[in-house]
């Protein structure tokens, strides 16, 4: 079994918003959405490994605890990319021998992003 997708909410009308974060800062592509789904608002996005779905959620309330991990290649690029950004990567060191972060999206959701061996 292989995992297809991660949905996280968004409040509506945070389309931009999410699109800056995910695609201008994480540099991920956005994928069209089929017709029917388009209709309701949210993103799909790729990282070219995973995808990522953001739905609208009318009642928006962000994940601060519950995550989607995403693994990459240079952590410490990454992390200097984001706080450049303005999106704070508070490093974690739980976990011997894991290298991670976490840092909260443009709508407040919590990704964490580990190194890849």
């Amino acid at each position: 079994m292989k995992l297809d997708h991660v949905q996280l909410a968004i409040p509506p009308h945070s389309e931009e918003q999410c699109r800056a974060f995910y695609c201008d800062v994480l540099a991920w592509s956005e994928l069209p959405k089929p017709t029917e789904l388009a209709k309701r608002g949210g993103l799909w996005l790729t990282t070219g490994e995973a995808e990522i779905h953001l739905g609208v959620e009318q009642d928006f309330v962000p994940a601060k605890k519950a995550h989607p991990a995403f693994l990459t290649n240079d952590l410490t690029e990454l992390a200097a990319k984001l706080d450049a950004n303005g999106y704070e990567a508070k490093w974690d060191k739980s976990i011997p021998k894991l290298q991670r972060f976490f840092v909260f999206d443009a709508v407040g959701n919590r990704l964490e992003f580990i190194q890849s061996a």
